[in-house]
């Protein structure tokens, strides 16, 4: 290999090209990364810190219920908007003016899992002493405390100073009016275990109508809540043993006629600890139960001593509660026409035709049904018309109270 004179003047160590330098960062991007997220989190800490708002971060709505007082005294006129020399462009909204002392105003509320409204005044001399006055129809007494008293399985009903559950949850009805002219009183059952059904018989049937919900389902006592808010008087559907148990069966802690006294009555607890507020109990199946004397009486008289009233829904002909409830001088009715028996609109028109000649032949008649959708929609077409007929549409106990006296 020949070296040319360049070669050999090259200094000695130089014969190779230089590599470039890489610009070598003071921190890999990991590093970097965690500088900026302590930056971000001392920042907030110090925003939560020294900000001196408490409710910092919290959903907030500002609801404007009223207005100022601006009238003057002395003139009794609303002097002008400050910078417009008029009303503000609130008052061109047409937002209520503050109540006087003797007048009021209306706010709607509506309950968010039903969608219902209801009215509310507020003002007035409701509002000087602090109280709400509500231009809703009248909703039924809330459950009593006082006429609850703790079993085993929960709170169970009790009279209390003369007080007793059937009168107390009574539904509201003309009682003056029903003792002159024929009644009928409708009971839906079966209610508490299909959600959609029994909402559809709280909301789509007249509040005369009476509701009896079985002890079963995820949570029978909301439903019947709801069912009393919509001013529908409710009974309890007591499960008791057919004939054809346990082919047959009605469902757990069923009564039954093989069972002791002592252990009908534990059941018959944990029954009435489900729900409260209803008004009294009814069979729920139970053509054997009903029609053994030994059984039924018991049960009755546990019933009677718990100020409730007792329902027979009418399916078994040898049913001894009108005797057994009669030697407790307790309040009973017995239904007279299963009003669905055969689930077709016509078929339902006939037993509901049939329900409105027994009340004007007997004064009062009671009529059984499921919550069917198209029970539910032939019961209340009919009921629009009823009262122009000469026939008055009344709670269960109502019935049952004018069947007594009579």
């Amino acid at each position: 290999m020949t070296e040319t004179a360049d070669d050999l003047s090259a200094p000695l160590g130089q014969d190779k090209p230089r590599r470039k330098r890489r610009l070598r960062l003071p921190f890999t991007a990991m590093q970097l990364l965690a500088v900026l997220l302590g930056l971000f989190l001392a920042t907030f800490a110090g925003f939560a810190i020294f900000n001196k708002d408490p409710l910092g971060g919290e959903p907030m709505t500002r609801l404007a219920i009223g207005e100022p007082k601006t009238t003057d005294k002395a003139t009794g006129e609303r002097p002008a908007a400050a910078d417009h020399g008029q009303e503000s462009k609130q008052e061109t909204k047409e937002t209520p003016k503050p109540a006087a002392s003797g007048e009021h105003k209306t706010v709607t509320i509506i309950d968010g899992s039903s969608g219902a409204r209801h009215d509310v005044v507020i003002g007035g001399d409701a509002a000087d002493k602090g109280e709400v006055a509500s231009a809703a129809p009248p909703v039924m007494a809330g459950v009593d405390q006082k006429l609850l008293e703790k079993s085993r399985y929960g709170m169970i009903p009790v009279v209390v100073d003369g007080l007793k559950p059937f009168n107390v949850y009574a539904a509201e009805a003309d009682r003056a009016k029903a003792a002159k002219m024929p009644v009928v009183a409708i009971v839906i059952g079966g209610l508490g275990v299909g959600a959609a059904k029994t909402t559809d018989a709280i909301m789509k049937l007249p509040p005369a109508v009476t509701l009896a919900f079985t002890p079963y389902g995820s949570d029978p006592g909301k439903l019947a809540e709801r069912a009393r808010a919509q001013r529908h008087e409710i009974f309890l559907q007591i499960p008791m043993e057919p004939y054809d148990f346990p082919d047959n069966d009605p469902g757990p802690q069923t009564l039954l006629t093989s069972l002791s006294a002592d252990q009908n009555m534990d059941r018959l607890y944990w029954h009435l600890s489900r729900m409260q507020g209803y008004a009294g109990i009814t069979n729920f199946m139970g053509a054997r139960f009903v029609a053994t004397d030994a059984a039924m009486q018991p049960i009755i008289r546990e019933a009677a001593k718990r100020g409730l009233g007792f329902f027979d829904d009418g399916s078994s002909p040898r049913s001894i509660a009108p005797q057994a409830a009669a030697s407790q001088a307790m309040p009973f009715g017995k239904g007279d026409i299963a009003i669905d028996v055969v689930p077709t609109s016509a078929e339902i028109d006939r037993a509901l035709n049939k329900l409105e000649a027994a009340a004007r032949e007997r004064g009062a008649a009671i009529g059984t049904a499921s919550a069917l959708p198209v029970s539910i929609e032939r019961i209340g077409t009919w009921t629009k018309t009823l009262s122009d007929r000469g026939i008055l549409l009344v709670p269960l106990t109502t019935a049952m109270l004018k069947s007594k006296s009579s």
